[in-house]
């Protein structure tokens, strides 16, 4: 299916592990499925994803802003602050990338999920956030301070769309709906890199540990979780979220390892799981959400906005959360045979970005 003439979009995910990277998916697969050009910009690792999934597409190199995350919840916070100079350098940076590469390779619309120096004076230029209002963990007053501090970045841009749906029962809560959002705020539906095909795998069903996120938070849950799977009586399929993850040593006949899988080597495993253990990230849970999947959610230690997903998603019954320092495999696996799982959102959310996607790239 074709819309008039052949756009050229650029598609800029950040690199805080690769779930900015999966719910570009959705978008990239409609804007090929409309006729037109996708192309990404992203890091090494960001590149090589991308080609496994899409073959042949275009990629730019564009430095990532490799944010490290501290060992301790304590010093979460402070360790990301001494890095907000850097940080500022690196939009600066990626701004100037985007005038150089727009002189010798224009394109007609740019995508920018979370990247906030990816906007051009000229070039229609949308960016993409399930995080209107950050919370710092430091009180509402700081929070209101930041969120306008968010909003002056956000504001250069010409929409700002969020990928959840704009009334209650939402997913992302009140990161994506503050009491005040900027004017140009559009609710594009949850994005998934999967869609649920209803099938049902071949008993007997697994225990599938999904690792993901930055170091060095990803490896100590790692190493955690590695140890208490030992003891676990069923099958258990140990996903690292990694390629630099090194192979265990000495690896037990009920568990089966991997590093890195592609998306489509992920969803069987993902669908065919009784349980799921990972973090609380939001790509993950629009993922978990789409395939309908029972999950234990572990948020990254001193992370404020995994710790906020995974409180208000089991409030809300939807998924069971529990915390790295004190996590139990046993004792979560048995607490979730009481434990709701409501599922609220229907399989028609997931398909609310494709009018806004048309539209937009049809006003290009």
């Amino acid at each position: 299916m074709r819309t008039g003439k052949v756009k050229r979009l650029l598609i800029a995910p950040l690199d805080w592990g690769l779930g900015h990277a999966t719910r570009c998916i959705p978008l990239i697969n409609y804007i090929q499925k409309l006729g037109h050009e996708a192309v990404i910009a992203g890091n090494e690792s960001q590149q090589a994803f991308f080609r496994k999934i899409f073959p042949g597409i275009n990629v730019w190199h564009l430095d990532g802003y490799n944010v490290r995350y501290s060992r301790h919840k304590a010093t979460f916070l402070p360790v990301l602050l001494r890095q907000l100079p850097r940080l500022t350098h690196t939009i600066k940076q990626e701004k100037e990338w985007l005038h150089r590469q727009m002189q010798q390779n224009p394109v007609d619309g740019i995508i920018s999920d979370n990247r906030y120096g990816l906007y051009h004076d000229h070039i229609p230029s949308v960016i993409m956030t399930h995080q209107l209002q950050i919370m710092t963990g430091m009180g509402s007053y700081t929070d209101h301070f930041i969120r306008s501090l968010h909003y002056r970045y956000l504001n250069r841009f010409d929409a700002v769309w969020v990928p959840d749906v704009p009334e209650y029962p939402n997913l992302s809560g009140k990161l994506g709906h503050p009491d005040k959002i900027p004017g140009h705020t559009i609710y594009i539906g949850l994005l998934s890199q999967y869609t649920n095909d209803n099938t049902s795998g071949i008993m007997p069903k697994h225990l599938l540990i999904l690792l993901s996120g930055p170091e060095p938070q990803r490896s100590l849950l790692s190493d955690l979780l590695w140890e208490q799977v030992q003891s676990h009586k069923g099958k258990v399929v140990f996903v690292e979220g990694s390629n630099r993850a090194v192979s265990r040593e000495q690896i037990p006949p009920h568990i089966t390892w991997h590093n890195l899988l592609t998306t489509y080597d992920l969803q069987p495993l993902i669908r065919d799981a009784s349980c799921i253990v990972c973090r609380s990230g939001y790509s993950s849970l629009m993922d978990l959400v789409a395939l309908g999947k029972t999950a234990i959610l572990i948020p990254t230690p001193g992370q404020t906005e995994q710790e906020y997903l995974g409180n208000h998603l089991q409030q809300q019954g939807i998924f069971y959360t529990a915390q790295q320092h004190r996590f139990s495999l046993k004792t979560a696996l048995h607490n979730i045979n009481s434990f709701p799982f409501t599922k609220p959102l229907a399989t028609e959310h997931f398909l609310l970005h494709q009018p806004t996607l048309a539209d937009w790239i049809n006003r290009l």
